[in-house]
């Protein structure tokens, strides 16, 4: 198996206000239709797919109801320190949550966490370790 991760599909319980926080709040290209009942976001190397919430735990067989932390995060990382709160505060913006206000982490790099409108836990992080090509 190659080590690949194709799309990233996450559960949504309101299509158009996560199809309007990731494509017009966030900016990121879409294919999308409506009536698709799916929307992709092409990121770089990958892409985000929203999906409704039931319909993506009844493809999958599992129960559909909500968890408050299922153990994942997303991260975003970035070129420049100076960029986690430009980015940070877009997502604010545009209608994410603020779970952790963006600080210099243990780690030396800076970051912070948001949730999107489903709830999902994102980070924004600059990792001077990581290079970002």
């Amino acid at each position: 198996m190659e080590a690949r991760i194709s799309i990233i599909t996450l559960g949504t319980r309101d299509m158009e206000r996560s199809i309007s926080f990731y494509r017009d709040g966030l900016g990121w290209p879409t294919k999308y239709q409506p009536g698709d009942g799916i929307a992709f976001f092409q990121l770089s190397g990958t892409w985000l797919g929203i999906y409704p919430w039931d319909s993506l735990a009844k493809d999958a067989l599992l129960p559909s109801c909500e968890i408050q932390f299922g153990g994942i995060t997303l991260a975003h990382n970035v070129r420049e320190k100076t960029e986690v709160d430009h980015v940070f505060q877009k997502a604010i913006n545009a209608g994410a949550t603020t779970l952790k206000e963006p600080e210099d982490a243990f780690w030396g790099g800076y970051s912070g966490y948001f949730s999107d409108p489903d709830g999902h836990p994102w980070e924004i992080a600059w990792n001077p370790d990581f290079p970002m090509d």
